[in-house]
């Protein structure tokens, strides 16, 4: 079956007519069906105390049309981004078909896998993988990662075997097609002892405008249109013991989409899982981050940076779960909002009564360029035993007027001092990330508050971000190595 079909077109018996041509498994079409029914019954925000603030209802789930056996064609600007990038492995998704670029025969040899999802589930070996991993996620618990669930057609799935340390990243170009909505399941599954960076570039033109990025402030859907467009994605990353995986995502969809993530981290004993999220374009960004400290010993941490303008809505929730004894988790939130744009973050801390000894903290702050926009940062704390460290904080602040007129009063526009303190206020998170993820966030937030499209470029910007990143590299090994020399 062709085309696109509307979300009401679905129910049991379609679901089975559907997929049974893949020759799926039982246990994945019985998956399916409960997880329809679920997508059915539950609400878009499961929790009351969230009700009022979700942007969720934005999504007008009338209008979506699911494309079932499609494929696209990169446009020029993403060609060149894939031509662009030199290093590591480059998998380029278009519809169901990926394309696989800088994957050696000798990491094939030595048991690394990158293919579609579907073609997975054709591969007994992988299947079996799939349906242990698949058996520890609930899509009770929502009601958009049931709809990934029950829906999925596409997506790309990743092995990386015991043992093998990739030092090269691999990044997933993706770009959502003009004319529907499409639903993926990714799987990143890393072996014991193994280590993987994997970058994802999400990218969606923006079929009114005609355009990757910013179109200038107030542009796009106006805040009582609701989405009809999205791209609905259930990404799992399965992290086994000792295992080092980090997960960078950077979202510069058009004005008119709609980007739906659930992302589920599952970290074993003395793993190491580190999360990236940022959240730049789309009319509506909702997503759920999940890391479930799942070992003894095992190490999260989450990031996020959102900027928003225009009508844009983002409402994200980072939940730091620990399971297992002397576990460590982080959670760090910065958003920026202007015109009438708005945000809301909501994380926890849970700490479960066999994870005696773990620690963890968890942040959102936010800053309001103008009056018309708005941000509101829930965070909680959740804790059933003792012998633990548990901390978090919050603020929503607009920016202040005596420190804009201090740095004009230094020869500053109001616009480059409005810039500066944006660039300060995300510094502390900056800090804290990859070199990758640290200089992708300043490119992309320099194009947005330029007005440039929202697509990474090799150009001049990038190159000066990049001589920036290395001397402030180079001044502080130097001054390291003068103290150390004194000492």
């Amino acid at each position: 079956m062709s085309g696109a079909l509307p979300i009401s077109y679905f129910d049991d018996q379609r679901i089975e007519e559907i997929w049974s041509r893949y020759d799926e498994p039982e246990w994945l079409l019985d998956s399916r069906r409960r997880a329809l029914h679920n997508y059915r019954t539950l609400p878009d925000e499961t929790s009351s105390l969230f009700n009022k603030y979700t942007a969720a209802n934005l999504l007008d789930a009338n209008r979506l049309m699911i494309l079932m056996d499609y494929t696209s064609e990169l446009d020029g600007e993403l060609r060149r981004r894939r031509d662009e990038i030199r290093h590591g492995i480059v998998i380029t998704q278009m519809g169901r078909s990926i394309e696989v670029k800088g994957l050696s025969k000798s990491l094939e040899d030595e048991g690394l896998v990158i293919k579609g999802v579907m073609d997975a589930l054709g591969d007994r070996e992988y299947a079996e993988i799939i349906r242990v991993s698949s058996s520890r996620l609930d899509t009770a618990e929502d009601r958009f990662l049931a709809l990934e669930h029950a829906l999925f057609n596409s997506g790309i799935f990743i092995y990386v075997p015991k043992g093998m340390v990739l030092d090269e990243p691999i990044t997933i170009l993706h770009a959502l097609p003009y004319d529907g909505s499409i639903v993926e399941r990714n799987i990143v599954y890393a072996g014991e002892s193994s280590r993987v960076r994997v970058v994802q570039e999400l990218y969606a033109r923006d079929v009114t405008h005609g355009s990757n990025g910013d179109d200038g402030g107030d542009a796009g859907s106006s805040s009582s249109d609701r989405v009809g467009q999205a791209y609905f994605e259930s990404n799992e990353c399965y992290v086994a013991d000792n295992a080092d995986v980090e997960l960078i995502t950077t979202q510069g969809m058009g004005r008119n989409i709609a980007y739906m993530t659930n992302r589920k981290a599952f970290i074993g004993r003395d793993a190491r899982f580190n999360s990236y999220l940022g959240l730049f374009g789309g009319a509506l960004s909702r997503c759920k981050v999940d890391n479930m400290l799942d070992g003894p010993g095992a190490n999260a941490e989450h990031f996020n940076v959102i900027f928003g303008d225009g009508t844009q809505a983002f409402d994200v929730t980072a939940n730091m779960i620990h399971l297992k004894s002397d576990t460590r988790g982080r959670v760090l939130s910065k958003a920026v909002v202007k015109d009438s744009s708005r945000s809301l973050f909501k994380g926890m801390i849970s700490i479960g009564k066999e994870a005696k000894g773990s620690e963890s903290y968890l942040a959102g702050h936010a800053i309001i360029l103008n009056k018309g926009a708005r941000a509101d940062s829930i965070p909680a704390l959740e804790i059933e035993t003792n012998e633990v460290k548990a901390t978090h904080s919050a603020s929503v602040a607009q920016m202040d007027e005596g420190q804009i007129f201090y740095m004009m009063s230094r020869g500053m526009s109001r616009d480059e001092a409005k810039r500066a303190i944006v660039f300060g206020f995300i510094e502390p998170l900056l800090r804290r990330l990859s070199v990758d993820a640290r200089i992708y966030t300043t490119y992309l937030v320099d194009s947005k508050w330029r007005g440039r499209p929202l697509i990474l470029r090799s150009d001049d910007v990038m190159r000066e971000i990049w001589e920036v990143e290395e001397e402030s590299r180079r001044i502080e090994s130097d001054i390291f190595e003068k103290h150390y020399k004194y000492r």
